[in-house]
This record gives C-alpha cells, structure tokens and sequence, in this order.
C-alpha cells in the first residue's frame, strides 16, 4: 500500500463508490454521528471524507472539515454539499492523512470512518489524529478488523495480496492496530452488516496508553449493532 496505489484506487472507486458503499455502509455513518455528542459550534474533522457520504449526518450546528487524498472523490463530496445545501460543511481539502496542514488542537472531534485501512502507515495516521484532536476531545474510528472466525480469517488472509488493486487491507489486526497507536478506547461497538466493522471511541490522552484493556476487547465482542 502506497499513495500512488491508494489514488489510482479511489479514482477509480469515484464513480460508483456511492453504489458499491453507500448503502452497506450506511449504519456506522449514522452510528457514529449521533456518538459525537458534539456542542453548537464544536469543531469536527472527517479524515477520508471521501465522497461525503458521511456529511448529512452531522449536526447541522456543527462545523465540519473534510479531508481525502483523492481529487475525484472531494469532487464527488462538493457537488453532494452543493446540492444537499449542507451548511454544516465549512471546506473540503485535498491532503494527506498522515501529513496534515492543520493546527495542533484545532478539533473537538476526528473521526475516520473506513480509513485506517487504506492509509499506507494505520500508526502515522492516528498521531496526526492525536495531534489535531484537542486535548481531551474524541476520535471516533470505524473500520473492518480482521476476524476472529477462524474461516473468516483465512479468506481475508488469501485476500491480503490483492490490496494495492482493491484501495484496502483485509488483515488489520485490532489488537496489533491498538497496541502500536496507544489509543485510549473508551467504548467499542460492533455495527453494519452482521456487526462485521467496530465503532471504536477514543479519548484523546495526553499520553497514549500501551494497549487497550481486555473489557474493552470483550465488549467489542458482545456489543449489539
């Protein structure tokens, strides 16, 4: 997984991304906007905003950035803000996850929903998350972590080389994923289609924990959708 490879993806996926994802994906957008818990005013960074799929579901008092390292799919999310009239949106920017342009402490919350991925190095992202996430504030992450049903597993290990075509990893290890970020996890929900993906909420420590607790595994485990 490179940038190269991430791009020549997504400007691929751009066309029908909506049709492919949208609908499958639905749940953990709308999940995770209403886990905000943000106040009027409060400062939210969608990092891999993709074609904005995500964006209506913000509170329409908030005030929302989105990023993507993908020119058609900003394109894409642009025209939806456009036409869907979503005032909640201040820009939309074309930049690196792992390299952001932003302030130190410049967001109440990030979230990266269907990122952690794609990005070439999962870690490097979640210290620039870290970095313009407040002190305090959350980061919310959702994504598809590699199973613990044995078949399940062994198919997405077979999957594994085919990444750089598909614009994603099937084998991200959560408890690997947790352990080389340090992040705080405060809650973890299983959600969309069979509870196949995690909602994981994080706090902001000041400094990142070494692993997350075996109750917080477990709930991801048991959690309802």
């Amino acid at each position: 997984m490179n940038v190269k490879d991430i791009k020549n993806a997504y400007k691929r996926y751009a066309r029908v991304y909506d049709i492919l994802f949208g609908v499958v994906l639905r749940p953990g957008r709308k999940q995770t906007a209403r886990a905000l818990e943000i106040q009027p005013g409060g400062r939210i960074l969608e990092v891999g905003v993709g074609t904005g799929l995500s964006l209506a579901h913000y509170p329409a008092d908030a005030k929302v950035t989105g990023i993507d390292i993908s020119r058609e799919m900003l394109l894409k999310a642009r025209q939806r803000v456009a036409r869907e009239g979503l005032g909640q949106v201040e820009v939309l920017l074309e930049m690196d996850a792992e390299n952001m342009r932003f302030a130190s402490a410049s967001f109440d919350r990030v979230v990266a929903m269907y990122v952690v991925s794609v990005v070439p190095n999962p870690a490097r992202l979640i210290t620039e998350m870290r970095r313009v996430c407040r002190p305090a504030g959350e980061i919310f992450i959702v994504n598809h972590f590699r199973s613990r049903n044995p078949v399940l597993r062994f198919t997405e290990q077979l999957l594994s080389p085919l990444s750089r075509l598909a614009g994603f990893r099937t084998d991200l290890d959560l408890e690997h994923f947790l352990r080389v970020t340090g992040l705080e996890v405060i809650e973890v929900r299983r959600t969309n289609l069979f509870g196949y993906w995690r909602l994981l909420r994080c706090r902001n420590a000041s400094k990142p924990t070494p692993l997350a607790t075996p109750a917080a595994e477990s709930c991801a485990e048991t959690s309802p959708v």
